[in-house]
């Protein structure tokens, strides 16, 4: 019998403020979904650090007392990796590096490590790199980079360069490099999406995790990589979707998250063009997720950004066979609790129902609950898309029925 393979978690440590602008509970959301982060990287959280602040202390972040005490709980239990929730300024991550005998990261940092991780495509390993490196430029000085060594010897002797100054340019010459290979390859894939025809188009997106690539997968009937952790999937795939007679593209696009860095929207551009070349939204929310609200504001606010927010969209609250009665107060559901969840015309009863003008469904991606209703409302709306761009034709896509929806099953 073969033995289990012995996993090495790095042990770490999660750092973060509660200010004016920050609370104490909204802290701890936060929190909770670094450790997450840090457990799809690879680590194990073993111990939070908070402070009360006004603001961050522009030295180290957290006050000299604080300091003394993660230094001191580092010392002691032998702390791999020191995480911060905000993005730390080169001085700060300089500072805290030189006094802390461990690596220093912050959440842009560790998102990066993840999505470098994830990254599986050419495309995706250069939009990631290119991230990286924009975000360790500024940082170089308070590093140990080595990026190239010096050479001496024949040839090369003069003046020369420190060894900073070598770094930086190493890093400059290849974001300039990286940029220029993505937008070569942004070019291609514009061309790609031009040569799809005038077929609907229809993107997913929503909060990492909530279950995108899974109903893909249910739809599309493909075979996306599905796991249940942050960031599963990076690279854009697009499936000719049917449903009834209507041909349509369906495309699954990277998870959003609260606290986006920014070098990633930037790298990503080509992934965020499916969403801004969308016909239609289907906006997934993990509806068993005691924060699915704020996560249903975290994407409308990057949609916002990327001047995608006025697009027609359907609100999917999946993975209601996971949801648990106890996480939601009693105002939510206007008639009483059933033993183990609610029923479809039950859900239909909450506030939840009445987002985004009514046009909100409830499914179960996994276990394909309420699946005609999902089916029914995507027909519909990429049917009024489609006799809107092609009115003479529309006597090929007539109105869904129910019969449809019982020849689908």
């Amino acid at each position: 019998m073969l033995e289990k393979e012995e996993i090495n978690y790095e042990k770490a440590v999660l750092v973060g403020i509660v200010t004016q602008n920050q609370s104490e509970e909204k802290l701890q959301e936060y929190l909770d979904e670094l450790e997450f982060l840090t457990q799809t990287a690879g680590g194990e959280v073993v111990k939070r650090f908070t402070q009360k602040m006004d603001k961050p202390n522009p030295k180290t972040f957290v006050g000299t007392g604080k300091l003394e005490e993660i230094e001191l709980y580092i010392k002691e239990h032998k702390i791999d990796t020191l995480i911060f929730d905000d993005e730390l300024s080169p001085a700060q991550q300089k500072n805290l590096s030189r006094q802390l005998d461990c690596k220093v990261l912050d959440r842009t940092n560790l998102i990066l490590d993840i999505f470098a991780q994830r990254a599986q495509t050419s495309y995706a390993r250069t939009q990631v790199e290119l991230a990286q490196f924009q975000y360790l430029l500024p940082r170089l000085t308070g590093m140990w980079t080595h990026l190239e060594r010096q050479r001496g010897g024949i040839g090369m002797r003069g003046p020369g360069e420190t060894e900073i100054e070598t770094d930086r340019r190493i890093v400059r010459d290849r974001i300039a490099l990286l940029k220029e290979k993505i937008r070569t390859i942004d070019r291609q894939m514009a061309v790609q999406r031009s040569n799809r025809g005038a077929m609907v188009r229809v993107a997913l997106v929503g909060y990492t995790n909530v279950g995108k690539s899974t109903l893909m997968n249910a739809l599309g009937k493909s075979e996306v990589f599905v796991e249940n952790k942050l960031f599963a999937t990076l690279d854009t795939t697009v499936r000719k979707v049917v449903i009834k007679n209507l041909p349509f593209l369906l495309s699954d696009t990277v998870g959003f998250i609260r606290k986006l860095p920014t070098q990633l929207v930037e790298s990503f551009k080509s992934t965020l063009d499916e969403v801004r070349e969308a016909d239609l939204l289907l906006h997934v929310v993990d509806i068993s997720h005691p924060e699915f609200e704020d996560h249903i504001e975290s994407v409308n606010q990057i949609l916002k950004d990327i001047k995608s927010d006025d697009k027609p969209t359907i609100m999917i609250f999946n993975k209601i066979d996971a949801y648990k009665a106890d996480e939601f107060d009693e105002e939510d559901l206007m008639i009483e609790r059933t033993s183990k969840h609610y029923s479809i015309n039950e859900w239909k009863n909450t506030w939840m129902s009445k987002v985004g003008e009514n046009n909100a469904v409830f499914i179960s991606a996994t276990e394909k609950d309420n699946f005609e209703e999902l089916r029914h409302k995507v027909y519909e709306a990429v049917r009024q898309i489609h006799i809107t761009r092609f009115p003479y034709n529309n006597f090929l896509y007539p109105e869904y029925t129910e019969n449809d929806a019982t020849e689908e099953q």
